[in-house]
């Protein structure tokens, strides 16, 4: 089936409105990173997390009713609205002058969030189901605007602030987001067409939400809460990470953060070809174990711990006679004290193992008595750039993961895309809301910047697990049938009845 006429300028205009939405709505993460170290403002960890939290709350419980206005409305004119909206919440966000001030304009640019639910409705109605997959892959590519966001923003505040010589400079950071909004609304209400395919009956609001009864979309939920939700925590928390845990610059931290949500972002698109080609359940396989794995070895912190080791035992009763750095003579007989050094290395723990005399010259020492007392400690401090590594492929996991959940949606909820669409991106943005508020708590509670893998990891074995529960209980069902995309409710269950075996 061949597309329609214009799907490619459709799709390259809502990758750029994405983009340029996705690039405003995470920079909170750069900017009350810079405002808090130059003392512009005294935000700590909590009020932090807060605000990087906040345009995500706005961009979350928004896109469910956005998601239904597009199925009503028609993409063209709500992605106009949003991007409008948009700007007039970074104008807001200029006029700041303290935690509240930034509260009322995050809350305000967060409406930004939205535009994904109108895009993945608006992108996907110019497309055949076979080609579905990938065209939402490259649509959801434009979360490579949080990289360009991490990248660019840093530059801005130190061109506008005159290297900190003017403070206030800050404020034309978001006036400049402010202008790409309405720039990207014009092109888009002038040059943007409209899908011929449309829905022959508008659909009522109970009909719209009957969908939200079945199990399936809050499995997809969780889902996306991990490989999107997350994504956007990280892409936020990740630059005060790195100026904490690392001691690098807001620049560095800046293009360190990139390496984890430009790659991820950009991958979306081959996360939907995988989705086309394999399936959008191997595909999740694939993504929550590697979302485990990477995660798990995250969560380990760099550490020194000191604990007791091998100790020397006399071997028979008589006087020390000498005791040197390295030995301990008992009459004739000298027994031989250990000091091994291990070796350094950026990834593997360094064990380090000492002794020391616990007799002094002419004590008298019976058989089996302690001659030295050991020490073993144990260092572990990965470099940063083991961390980089492993950060950036969690981020390629995620990025291929949000385009597989995304391939289910069309498929079995094809005239629901906007509702369905909207109510996953609710929850998975409320994942990139919950969580940097979650980690500053973390952080607080234990003192460790790691804590916030350890939830991720948790995360990930829960998924993995749903996942494969799932797909057992199918298997072990004589006859089970995968519904065919489009049957919506067959072989679902139906909040509140019992599941009578879902599908993956």
């Amino acid at each position: 089936m061949s597309e329609q006429k214009g799907s490619t300028a459709a799709l390259t205009l809502s990758t750029l409105a994405f983009t340029a939405c996705f690039a405003l709505w995470m920079v909170n993460g750069v900017l009350v990173t810079y405002l808090s170290e130059q003392g512009t403002f005294t935000f700590d960890e909590v009020q932090i997390g807060w605000l990087l939290g906040i345009p995500v709350l706005t961009g979350s419980l928004l896109r469910l009713p956005v998601g239904m206005l597009t199925d009503r409305f028609g993409g063209r004119k709500v992605f106009t609205g949003v991007l409008l909206a948009a700007a007039l919440g970074a104008i807001g966000l200029s006029r700041a002058q303290g935690f509240w001030g930034f509260v009322a304009g995050s809350l305000g640019f967060g409406l930004a969030g939205t535009s994904f639910a109108v895009g993945v409705a608006y992108t996907s109605a110019w497309f055949s189901k076979a080609r579905q997959g990938t065209a939402l892959g490259i649509f959801g590519a434009g979360n490579a605007g949080s990289a360009l966001c991490t990248l660019l923003t840093p530059s801005m505040l130190q061109s506008f602030t005159d290297g900190g010589k003017n403070p206030e400079g800050w404020r034309n950071v978001p006036l400049v987001y402010a202008g790409l909004m309405l720039v990207m609304a014009l092109l888009f209400f002038v040059f943007a067409g409209t899908p011929a395919q449309t829905a022959p009956r508008q659909p009522s609001l109970r009909e719209q939400l009957s969908v939200l009864r079945s199990v399936r979309v809050w499995r997809f939920g969780l889902y996306y809460f991990l490989v999107f939700g997350c994504f956007v925590a990280l892409a936020q928390w990740l630059v005060p990470y790195y100026t904490s845990v690392f001691g690098m610059s807001l620049a560095t931290a800046g293009v360190l953060a990139a390496v984890f949500s430009f790659p991820s972002g950009v991958v979306r698109a081959l996360g939907g070809w995988m989705s086309d080609r394999f399936g959008a359940r191997k595909t999740m396989y694939g993504v929550l174990g590697v979302c485990v794995v990477g995660c798990f070895l995250l969560s380990i912190p760099r550490m020194e711990v000191t604990t007791a080791g091998e100790s020397v035992a006399a071997k028979a009763s008589g006087v020390v006679t000498m005791v040197g750095t390295n030995f301990v003579r008992v009459g004739q007989k000298d027994y031989a004290l250990h000091q091994v050094t291990g070796s350094e290395s950026s990834w593997l723990p360094m064990v380090s193992t000492t002794q020391q005399a616990a007799v002094k010259v002419g004590d008298k020492v019976k058989r089996k008595q302690i001659l030295a007392t050991g020490t073993t400690t144990i260092r572990f401090a990965p470099s940063v750039w083991i961390f980089t590594a492993l950060v950036f492929l969690v981020g390629i996991a995620m990025g291929i993961g949000k385009a597989a959940v995304y391939k289910y949606i069309p498929e079995y909820f094809p005239g629901r895309v906007g509702v369905v669409g909207g109510l996953v991106g609710v929850i998975g943005g409320l994942g990139g809301f919950v969580c940097p508020i979650l980690f500053g708590y973390l952080l607080r509670a234990t003192g460790l910047w790691t804590s916030c893998w350890a939830f991720l990891f948790a995360l990930g074995v829960l998924s993995f697990v749903w996942l494969h529960a799932v797909v057992m209980r199918i298997e072990r069902s004589p006859g089970a049938i995968e519904p065919a995309p489009g049957e919506e409710g067959r072989g679902d269950s139906v909040l509140p009845l019992p599941i009578p075996g879902a599908t993956s």
